[in-house]
């Protein structure tokens, strides 16, 4: 992604500036170019990354939906702003290919996980929706998903 961004505006934040908001919809997508960068859903951090040509926003885009979590630099960091995102993902088939190839790499490693945790715990307390997440994922077609869960809000653990 870092040779498919260039020419693009590079954009450089400080360690606690936001590059998107959870909730936030503005149709754009930014190509990590150096730094780190971690990303929060709500209060719970999900992941950190670091590698150049990591893409943030691009799910959003796809879905037509709201962010899906802050993302924040947590040291100098340099992005590249793509500001319409739709528009690059529909004229550019490399960098569409390119998004399509890492959501899947990251949902064959959800699903793998998801399968491990069932084989290594099987029935434990709260648990048992691993299957039912599984089903879902396998089975997921039709309207855009929407952001939460079916879970119980308030579970017993």
């Amino acid at each position: 992604m870092i040779d498919l961004s260039v020419g693009y505006p590079e954009v450089t934040f400080g360690p606690g500036d936001a590059i998107v908001h959870e909730g936030g919809t503005d149709g754009s997508m930014w190509v990590l170019v150096s730094g780190v960068l971690s990303v929060r859903k709500g209060d719970v951090s999900v992941n950190r990354l670091t590698q150049p040509g990591a893409l943030i926003g691009e799910i959003g885009v796809l879905l037509g939906a709201a962010h899906s979590a802050t993302v924040e630099a947590v040291e100098p960091t340099t992005m590249r702003y793509i500001e319409d995102g739709d528009e690059l993902l529909s004229r550019d088939p490399a960098v569409a290919r390119l998004v399509a190839v890492g959501l899947a790499q990251r949902l064959s490693f959800l699903t793998t996980y998801l399968v491990d945790l069932t084989h290594q715990y099987g029935d434990a307390p709260g648990l048992s929706m691993v299957s039912d997440v599984l089903r879902e994922l396998e089975q997921r077609r039709g309207p855009l998903a929407t952001p939460g869960s079916a879970r119980d809000p308030d579970p017993e653990y």
